[in-house]
């Protein structure tokens, strides 16, 4: 994400997908949690399983690796690791440590080959550390070996949007649907792809239908809302993409993104007062966004107060800083 959405004649629809926010839908909203065996399974004593049970249930990750990797330690090539190793990817995957995960579950695949479970974690742990290539040929074999998963298309598929691959992934998506008509992420990231492309009426219609399909959900997903808002906003018809922000909002209030992108429609739609609170919660959710800042910049700018536009635009350029930095 580099800027906010802006209707230019003659722009690349992928670049302002991208500008826009709505690539966070593609890379940071719902790599599934690994699946695991229960500690039980481990060869561990019925003390230590309690243990670790109770320290995955209450989230204390940094003590479960801690007791799995005092176990590991002794004999690290053994079988009994492979099984520890295995599970402590899981661990460390949940703690957001996604470099040590993939490490743990490539040290247990040497010792014994990883079960399709854990070998489609790696996969996503592979794309949490922007090794997409990497990720690939692990999804490609588990897709070889089974064929009728889902799952593994729509990844790969998300593989070739992110590499702006847009007919591979349309390809990929509709392979996913094939398999697995409900999944309304695959129909999503179809309208992206559609809406890379200029073929928008085609992306408000797949957007729609993961809307519909979703709704059934536990939890439904605020990311076709937004992902229709943006399209709806560049199709001209603010007042529709405002009421499709505010059910993202209503989805998920603590989604930083959702207040940025509600902001930023109704800038558009000249409700400058009104935008301000919702670019200031996208501020107070996430501390590291850049664009709320250059965003609440251009309206302070537009309300006649310089001073809190100039401030805002340097809070901006110093997030910009950091992540230049982290790159």
């Amino acid at each position: 994400m580099t800027c906010r959405v802006r209707a230019i004649a003659g722009a690349t629809l992928a670049l302002l997908l991208w500008d826009a926010g709505v690539a966070v839908a593609q890379s940071a909203t719902d790599p599934p949690a690994p699946v695991t065996a229960p500690p039980s399974s481990l060869d561990l004593t019925s003390e230590k399983v309690s243990h670790l049970q109770a320290d995955v249930a209450g989230h204390d990750y940094i003590a479960a690796e801690e007791l799995l990797l005092k176990e590991i330690e002794p004999e690290p090539k053994s079988a009994r690791a492979a099984s520890l190793l295995a599970y402590l990817g899981s661990i460390y995957f949940l703690n957001h440590d996604y470099l040590n995960a993939a490490i743990a579950w490539k040290k247990s695949d040497a010792i014994t080959p990883l079960p399709s479970g854990p070998q489609f974690s790696l996969a996503m742990a592979y794309i949490r550390i922007s090794h997409r290539d990497w990720a690939r040929p692990l999804l490609e074999s588990l897709s070889a070996h089974d064929s009728k998963n889902a799952l593994y298309p729509y990844w790969l598929g998300r593989l070739d949007y992110d590499a702006q691959q847009y007919p591979e992934a349309i390809q990929r998506f509709q392979q996913a649907i094939a398999l697995d008509p409900a999944m309304a992420r695959a129909y999503d990231s179809l309208g992206l792809c559609y809406f890379s492309q200029n073929e928008n009426a085609a992306a408000v219609k797949n957007f729609k239908t993961a809307i519909d399909l979703d709704q059934t959900a536990p939890h439904p997903s605020p990311w076709p809302y937004i992902d229709l808002a943006t399209t709806l906003e560049f199709l001209g018809r603010p007042q529709e993409a405002e009421a499709a922000m505010r059910q993202a909002v209503r989805l998920d209030p603590k989604l930083a993104a959702a207040h940025y992108q509600l902001g930023h429609v109704l800038e558009h739609l000249g409700r400058l007062q009104a935008a301000v609170p919702e670019m200031q919660e996208a501020i107070r959710l996430d501390d590291n966004y850049p664009e709320p800042h250059i965003a609440l910049a251009q309206i302070y700018k537009r309300l006649g107060r310089p001073d809190a536009a100039n401030e805002e635009v340097k809070i901006y350029l110093r997030l910009q800083a950091n992540e230049r930095t982290k790159q």
